[in-house]
């Protein structure tokens, strides 16, 4: 990880704060690769960046499949579109999953007290991916305590390693790629579109 903050930070927090009146700009693509070597792909919320870094945070159970295919394979990208400013981000990079056993949890936790109870109360459900039984009471527990996270909540780290950002409402369209060279410095440059 790199230890100063990337150009590209301040491009995208400024899409993000122009797109702001348009909920689905938290919502972003992520895609993963599955243990057998397949795509996968799904969205998810950008929770923000951790502190004075260039990693996004984003939130997952542990009882999904996302944590083994991103332990078998950490890189992925994520595919991001705000539709008011007609503007795209993909960036690619490796994935860090942060679980209760994991040494640092400062950043887990401090995302878990900012999640609404109904995020939170999500923790509680039946697990991911088995036979869905009608009433079921576990979709009706009490929210969670605010100040401690459920053992399946896991906060994933994305650290991009590069960012290809296009811009569709000017013409021609307007496209820059940012990348970590051999130093681990960013470099920038606009190539075709």
């Amino acid at each position: 990880m790199t230890n100063h903050l990337a150009p590209w930070r301040t491009v995208l927090l400024g899409s993000l704060h122009r797109n702001r009146s348009q909920p689905s700009s938290r919502y972003i693509q992520l895609a993963t690769v599955t243990l057998d070597g397949k795509p996968a792909n799904r969205t998810v919320v950008f929770r923000g960046f951790l502190d004075n870094s260039n990693q996004l945070q984003i939130i997952t159970d542990s009882r999904s499949s996302k944590l083994s295919e991103i332990s078998q394979h950490p890189w992925g990208e994520i595919c991001w579109y705000f539709p008011k400013t007609r503007e795209q981000f993909r960036l690619t990079g490796q994935l860090t999953i942060i679980t209760e056993n994991s040494p640092n949890q400062e950043p887990r936790i401090a995302l878990w007290q900012k999640l609404s109870d109904a995020a939170r109360q999500q923790f509680t459900w039946p697990n991911c991916q088995e036979s869905f039984i009608e009433n079921n009471p576990n979709f009706f527990q009490a929210s969670p305590c605010q100040n401690e996270p459920l053992s399946n909540f896991c906060l994933l780290l994305f650290d991009p390693h590069k960012v290809d950002h296009l811009e569709l409402q000017k013409k021609p369209h307007h496209r820059y790629i940012y990348y970590l060279d051999e130093t681990e410095s960013w470099i920038s440059k606009r190539i075709n579109p």
